[in-house]
C-alpha cells in the first residue's frame, strides 16, 4: 500500500523497482491511498497498472491514511501488507527480503532501518532526535529497533488485525508501542535509501517533529503503563509531602529550644496539599489501570470483529475504488 499526496512526479520511480513476482507469494496488489491529491496521482497510478484505490476527498494527513490502508489492505484478503512511500524514499527492490521473517514464521511485523546516521542529507540534530526518540521509544514499548520512524514495514494479517490505531500523528510509533504491547515478534533489515526527491511534508520542523512524537510515546506509556506513570509520581509527592512532618517531629523531639508556633504552620499545610496530590495520583493510577484493562478487552473485541468481518466479506469489498471522505 502506497499513501500519495500529490505524488505524479515520483510514483513511476516507485514503480521502476517494484517486484513482479516474490518466491513464496501467490499474487501482489497495489493499494493506492489517494490522500486529497490536486494533481494526475490517480491516473499516473491508473497508467501504472492500478486497480485498487482509496479515496479522501480532502487530505486526512499520513496516520489516517495508514489506517484506512490496512483496512483496505484486509478487506482484499491481504496475507502480508507492505507499506512503502509515494516519494521513492525507499527501495521496492528490497521488499522481497523485507517480508521474508514473515513467510519463515519469524516474525509479525518487520521494520526497514534506514541507518539515519549515514543519511547525508539529515542534519546531525535530526540524526540526534532520531536516535534519542527511538531509544525512548523502545524503553517505552519493551522493543529494540533501531529506527522508530522508518515507513518502509511489513505486516502479517494477524498484526494488522490486532493494530487499533488512535493517533492522528506518528503511527509509526503508535504501531510500534501496540506490537511490543502486543508481544508481537518484530523484525528489522538493514536498508539504504533512495536519493531524496523532495521535502517531508509530515515533519515541518524537527521541534514540531519532537513534539508530537514525544506526546505519541507518552500517551502509549500512560495507556499500557499505568501503574509505572501515576504509581512513581504518586511516592515522590509522598516522599515530598513527608518532608515538613518530619522536620516538625525531628524539632519537636531533639530540639526542644525551637518554637513549635505559627512558623510551622504553612510548612505543615504545604506537606498536607502535597500528600493529598500523592493520594489522588495514586487513586488516579487504580483508575487508569482498569481503563487500561477495559481498553485491552475492547481491543481483542474489536480484533475478532475485524477477524470476522473479513471471513464474511472473503472477497475484496472494492476491486476498484472506495472513497472515505472525513
Amino acid at each position: 500500500m502506497i499513501p500519495c499526496l500529490n505524488e505524479e512526479a515520483t510514483l513511476p520511480l516507485v514503480f521502476q523497482t517494484m517486484p513482479e513476482s516474490i518466491p513464496g507469494v501467490d499474487s501482489i496488489e497495489v493499494l493506492i491511498i489517494d490522500d486529497g491529491s490536486t494533481d494526475r496521482t490517480v491516473e499516473v497510478a491508473r497508467e501504472l497498472g492500478v486497480k485498487h484505490f482509496i479515496h479522501h476527498t480532502r487530505n486526512q494527513g499520513l496516520a489516517y491514511s495508514f489506517r484506512d490502508g490496512l483496512t483496505g489492505a484486509l478487506d482484499m484478503g491481504a496475507d502480508i501488507i507492505v507499506l512503502t512511500d509515494g516519494d521513492n524514499q525507499y527501495p521496492q527492490e528490497r521488499i522481497p527480503d523485507l517480508i521474508r521473517p514473515i513467510l519463515d514464521g519469524r516474525a509479525d511485523v518487520v521494520i526497514a532501518d534506514r541507518q539515519t546516521r549515514d543519511i547525508e542529507h539529515f542534519s546531525p540534530l535530526k540524526k540526534f532526535w532520531q536516535r534519542t526518540g527511538t531509544w525512548f521509544l523502545n524503553l517505552v514499548a519493551g522493543t529494540r529497533v533501531p529506527d522508530a520512524t522508518s515507513g518502509f514495514r511489513a505486516f502479517s494479517r494477524e498484526a494488522a488485525l490486532r493494530l487499533n490505531l488512535v493517533g492522528r500523528y506518528s503511527f509509526g510509533m503508535e504501531t510500534i508501542i501496540q506490537s511490543g504491547h502486543k508481544r508481537m515478534a518484530i523484525a528489522t533489515i538493514d536498508i539504504r535509501t533512495n536519493p531524496k526527491t523532495r521535502e517531508s511534508r509530515l515533519i515541518k520542523s524537527d521541534l514540531i517533529h519532537v513534539r508530537k512524537s514525544g506526546i505519541t510515546i507518552l500517551r502509549g506509556f500512560v495507556t499500557y503503563k499505568p501503574y509505572a506513570v501515576f504509581l512513581s509520581l504518586g511516592l515522590i509527592l509522598l516522599v515530598l509531602g513527608l518532608v515538613p512532618f518530619v522536620r516538625y517531629l525531628y524539632a519537636l523531639v531533639f530540639d526542644s529550644d525551637a518554637g513549635f508556633g505559627s512558623q510551622h504552620l504553612q510548612s505543615l499545610v504545604i506537606g498536607g496539599v502535597v500528600l493529598t496530590a500523592s493520594f489522588v495520583t495514586l487513586m488516579v493510577g487504580v483508575v487508569a489501570d482498569m481503563i487500561s484493562v477495559n481498553r485491552a478487552l475492547l481491543e481483542d473485541v474489536l480484533t475478532e470483529v475485524k477477524r470476522a468481518r473479513s471471513a464474511e466479506l472473503g472477497e475484496p469489498v472494492f476491486g476498484g475504488e472506495k472513497t472515505r471522505a472525513e
